[in-house]
């Protein structure tokens, strides 16, 4: 334990990606064990890239989304397949053996569903995604992710769709997280406030849900974490953290381990430092340890620990980035940190290191036009939007 801690402690910037053009770094995937060593980012210019998880140089790219690109990920059973989810309506599937090659499939389901949340079983088997509003509905839809689409514009086949959940959410769903080793588990977090688990293996909707949790506002984020992966993880919009152990819903006891309206309170940092937002977090499983990820508006960031019964800062990163942090990762293989965010760098973090900048292009004012359209978080702007429907 004190190890780990000792690493954290030490972390420092070994390798900085300078941005190519003006444009923010949305979320970050790593390629499975038994791929190729790639990181894929996606970008607010809607732009996805392949860099290498040693020296961050770009592998390649993929266009051909027409929205943001809110998510990543890789298959965990076919690691040569990136998924990406979008807000133009469409979750892509790309082969990485072929950069800058058109999507191979692209999955759909009703012309007015926009996608703010995705993410693949463990086996690599079914797609989901979440939906914005539409009308007084929001839906969960399924895909078969082995099921070939066209992967092109407005064609494709949509005999991969498995079905639709209708009922249990009725705002944005904004987060969406399959269980890391049961592939018919999943949870979804959505702006109205509720955080839903299922089971998929029972079918239709309301035999497939197995509990519902109060977050007590609009989730952002979800993980799974506890020894037995049957802990649940929740982040909201206003910096809330709830942690909920569903192993207790038999029992007489709460299953609520942890909660708190603004966990930033929970964290006293040293004068002239600030706690602002929480990124997300991530179960460490040979450690077995949870931990967040934590940041200023400035680009510091901070790394805590949230195995106990509250939080505990481990270390505060500085020198990075100088705007807000979007997105990180965990390599465990490789022992380093990896961040992206509004100030289009991607950044590895490992011990005791020396920074090596690469530059992929011009360096420009990252306060463009186009940028500025990104400057809150997505999730900030659909709480407002869901504010909005809810006064009229």
């Amino acid at each position: 334990m004190d190890s780990l801690e000792d690493t954290f402690r030490t972390l420092s910037i070994s390798r900085r990606l300078q941005p190519q053009e003006p444009s923010y770094i949305l979320d970050l995937a790593l390629s499975p064990k038994s791929g190729t060593e790639l990181i894929a980012a996606s970008f607010s210019n809607h732009v996805v890239r392949l860099h290498s998880k040693e020296t961050l140089r770009v592998w390649g790219e993929y266009t051909g989304h027409t929205g943001s690109v809110f998510g990543v990920r890789f298959s965990p059973s076919s690691p040569d397949v990136l998924f990406t989810g979008s807000s133009d309506g469409t979750i892509r599937c790309w082969d990485v053996r072929q950069p800058g090659s058109s999507a191979v499939r692209a999955f759909r389901s009703k012309p007015d569903h926009s996608y703010c949340s995705f993410d693949i079983s463990c086996n690599g088997s079914v797609v989901c995604a979440g939906t914005e509003q539409v009308d007084e509905d929001s839906f969960l839809v399924f895909w078969d992710a082995r099921m070939a689409g066209d992967g092109s514009g407005g064609g494709a086949k949509k005999e991969g769709l498995l079905g639709v959940y209708s009922e249990s959410h009725s705002d944005d769903i904004t987060a969406v997280c399959f269980h890391p080793t049961v592939a018919d588990r999943l949870a979804s977090g959505s702006t109205d406030g509720l955080v839903n688990v299922f089971d998929l293996s029972s079918g239709e909707e309301d035999d497939a849900l197995i509990t519902t949790c109060n977050c007590d506002s609009s989730a952002s984020a979800l993980c799974w974490s506890g020894k037995s992966a049957d802990q649940l993880l929740c982040l909201t919009h206003d910096e809330g953290l709830y942690l909920w152990d569903l192993a207790r819903l038999d029992g007489e006891d709460s299953f609520t381990l942890f909660s708190s309206s603004d966990a930033r309170t929970l964290v006293p940092l040293s004068e002239g430092n600030s706690l602002d937002y929480l990124i997300g977090g991530t179960w460490l499983e040979e450690e077995g340890r949870l931990f967040l990820l934590g940041g200023s508006h400035s680009g510091a960031l901070h790394l805590l620990d949230c195995s106990g019964t509250g939080l505990k800062l481990v270390t505060s990163l500085k020198g990075g980035h100088s705007s807000t942090v979007r997105c990180f990762q965990w390599d465990g293989l490789m022992g380093c940190l990896l961040t992206g965010g509004e100030d289009g760098q991607l950044l590895q973090w490992k011990a005791e290191w020396k920074v090596e900048e690469i530059s992929v292009g011009k360096k420009e004012n990252l306060k463009s036009v186009s940028s500025m359209q990104h400057k809150t978080k997505a999730h900030r702007q659909q709480v407002i939007k869901s504010e909005k429907k809810k006064s009229d």
